[in-house]
C-alpha cells in the first residue's frame, strides 16, 4: 500500500501539503476557556473596586506580623540561640 505522499507524487503533485499542528494553547477552545476567567476577573475588579480598596489597609496591617515572622525566621532569629552561646 502506498503512502499518502507517494500517491500524491504519483498523481502529478510533487509537493504534498502538510498542515502544521496548531499548539493546544492556541486552539479556539483553549482561547475561549482562558478568555472567560479573564473577562470575569475584569468585571469583578471593576464592579467591586470599592470593596477591594477598603480591605487594603487591613491587609497591610496583617502583613506586618507575617513579614516579622518570615524575616526573623520566627522568634529564634532575634539572636536567642546565639545569645545563650555568648554568655558562657
Amino acid at each position: 500500500m502506498n503512502s499518502y505522499r507517494e500517491t500524491r507524487a504519483a498523481s502529478g503533485h510533487a509537493h504534498a501539503h502538510v498542515h502544521a499542528r496548531v499548539p493546544r494553547w492556541r486552539s479556539p477552545s483553549a482561547l475561549v476557556i482562558s478568555g472567560f476567567p479573564l473577562i470575569a476577573a475584569a468585571l469583578l475588579l471593576t464592579g467591586h473596586k470599592a470593596h477591594l480598596l477598603g480591605v487594603l489597609p487591613i491587609l497591610l496591617i496583617a502583613a506586618c506580623p507575617l513579614m516579622h515572622f518570615v524575616m526573623h525566621q520566627g522568634h529564634a532569629g532575634h539572636g536567642g540561640a546565639n545569645a545563650k552561646g555568648k554568655e558562657s
